[in-house]
């Protein structure tokens, strides 16, 4: 798959808005939630979003066609990062930024902390630079340490690594 670009993403929620007949907030993550709230020059091949207002079976055709519509890879909007948002502290949704507002549809990126939590758990080679680029974002390291704490203490598999990654980092 080919990078997405600010305006390919920005077109393709413009054209999913103009399918859905409903509001729909997607919750944003990894690098294109970087690129569009934090104007972080990262790669990344697609969308990791999760919808709120409908559910991804009815939002995978709609992703497809948009994917037909505008040159895109058929999975350009990877709803699989709902899989992972279980990490997230209960509060995330207050650190919340605002990066796309059509008639129905609403686009939401995880806060700086919320996505270094994120990038801790992927713990990838790639991960490194994008986690070294939110931190010059000056993150709230005490909500990061003190969710990755939590998952520790109820012994989600994971947590230690995603600590230790946080703590190289650092170092």
């Amino acid at each position: 798959m080919a990078d997405l670009t600010i305006p390919q993403v920005e077109r393709a929620f413009a054209a999913l808005d103009r399918l859905l007949t409903g509001p729909v907030t997607l919750i944003l993550g990894g690098g294109t939630a970087m690129m569009l709230a934090y104007q972080l020059p990262v790669r990344t091949s697609d969308a990791d979003a999760y919808p709120q207002g409908i559910t991804v079976e009815a939002l995978d055709p709609l992703v497809k066609r948009v994917a037909r519509q505008e040159g895109l890879s058929p999975d350009w909007l990877n709803a699989h990062f709902a899989t992972f948002a279980h990490v997230l502290p209960g509060d995330y949704g207050s650190r919340l930024k605002d990066v796309f507002g059509g008639e129905h549809l609403r686009v939401r990126a995880l806060g700086v902390e919320d996505l270094l939590i994120m990038k801790a758990f992927a713990g990838r080679a790639k991960d490194v630079g994008h986690a070294r680029a939110l931190l010059k974002r000056r993150p709230d390291l005490s909500i990061v340490e003190a969710r990755l704490n939590v998952l520790l203490d109820k012994r989600l598999p994971g947590a230690g690594e995603a600590l230790d990654f946080l703590d190289d980092l650092q170092s």
